[in-house]
């Protein structure tokens, strides 16, 4: 056999195995440029997770559970009543408080009276002063008078004209009129210092009113105080939503601040995803994001980035890491970033808090 012609038939399985190898490294590098060509336009990551809002609901004040018409997982309305707790001991406060308020409102009244009375006999004393200052008036008058015909007949006596009874009458008339000056200008001072001392007993009524106004709008404010304290047997849902963590039953005892149960909104979730530090440099407000959820494969979501937490996870932590040290080892940081749901895109409210996600966001148009 001439050694020339098995070449060919040597040279077959080379060629394939070149050829094998080429398409080999043609698919690594086609698949290695559309991993290098979707990083560049999409970052996604799976350490996210479904949040909301959690409404924990927890009564004002202690008492005994009466109605507890919601369970657990039971979808509930804004307003809608969640629990009632017995009121029997609190009517009974706001009872005893009005009670109270109607006694302090009557002795209010009485010091109304009181003020008026003390007003009218103001009024009397100062006709009194008035009246006196007349009486005085005329006593001073009549007083100059007999002061005039004693003088007269004084002289007149002098002269032998008029006989002595008529001097003595004349200085008796003086005399009378004197002492009814005196008497009529003690009235007077009389009347004076009774004024003073009505006016006193005015005021004094007026700042036992005032006090008395005071009193009562205390008395009013306790009332209020037991009607709200009232108001709180009676619990309803701040927001629609679910019930979750119900730990209380009809006839359980409760106290104030004691967390009875939960309700999750699911109309108002989100999603917190972690990514990387190196990740983040694209990312902006508003950029488009799709979303799967570990619990509907093969189901995709839509949201847009909000926001961008203002710092890493580890800076936030109850401990927080002090880098400030010799055997300092450099780790990738997580930032949170908070993604709303598209309006429309969960109208089932199917999500769930803490449901594991997977976002992809959109960080440059191809």
């Amino acid at each position: 056999m001439d050694p020339n012609e098995s070449a060919p038939e040597n040279g077959r399985p080379r060629g394939v195995i070149f050829g094998v190898f080429f398409l080999i490294v043609a698919l690594i590098s086609v698949g290695v440029y559309g991993y290098v060509r979707h990083t560049h336009f999409f970052i996604s990551t799976d350490d996210a997770y479904i949040s909301g809002r959690v409404y924990t609901i927890a009564s004002k004040v202690p008492g005994t559970i009466l109605a507890l018409p919601v369970q657990d997982n039971q979808l509930v309305k804004q307003r809608e009543l969640l629990l009632e707790i017995d009121t029997r001991d609190y009517d009974v406060r706001v009872r005893d408080a009005q009670a109270l308020l109607a006694t302090e409102e009557s002795k209010l009244n009485e010091a109304k009276a009181r003020i008026a009375l003390a007003g009218k006999q103001l009024e009397e004393v100062h006709f009194r002063i008035a009246s006196s200052q007349a009486g005085l008036k005329l006593q001073e008058a009549g007083l100059s008078q007999a002061r005039q015909d004693l003088a007269r007949a004084e002289r007149l006596f002098q002269n032998s004209i008029i006989p002595r009874d008529r001097l003595e009458k004349a200085q008796t008339a003086y005399d009378v009129a004197r002492s009814q000056t005196d008497a009529a200008l003690e009235q007077l001072k009389q009347a004076q210092a009774a004024l003073e001392v009505q006016s006193a007993a005015v005021e004094q009524s007026r700042a036992a009113f005032e006090s008395q106004r005071a009193v009562i709008a205390q008395r009013r404010a306790s009332l209020n105080a037991e009607e709200l304290k009232q108001s709180y047997t009676r619990i309803y849902a701040p927001a629609d939503g679910y019930i979750t963590k119900r730990s209380i039953e009809v006839g359980n005892q409760v106290q104030a601040g004691q967390p009875l149960m939960a309700v999750v909104a699911l109309n108002d979730v989100w999603i917190v995803a972690n990514y990387k530090e190196t990740q983040l440099a694209k990312v902006r407000p508003g950029q488009k994001v799709s979303i799967a959820v570990d619990t509907f494969p093969g189901r995709k979501f839509s949201g847009r980035v909000e926001s961008i937490m203002a710092g890493t996870g580890a800076a936030f932590a109850l401990f927080p890491p002090e880098n400030a040290t010799g055997n300092y080892v450099k780790v990738v940081q997580r930032i949170p970033v908070k993604i709303v749901l598209d309006k429309g895109t969960d109208p089932d409210h199917v999500l769930r808090l803490g449901m594991s996600v997977i976002p992809t966001i959109a960080v440059q148009d191809r």
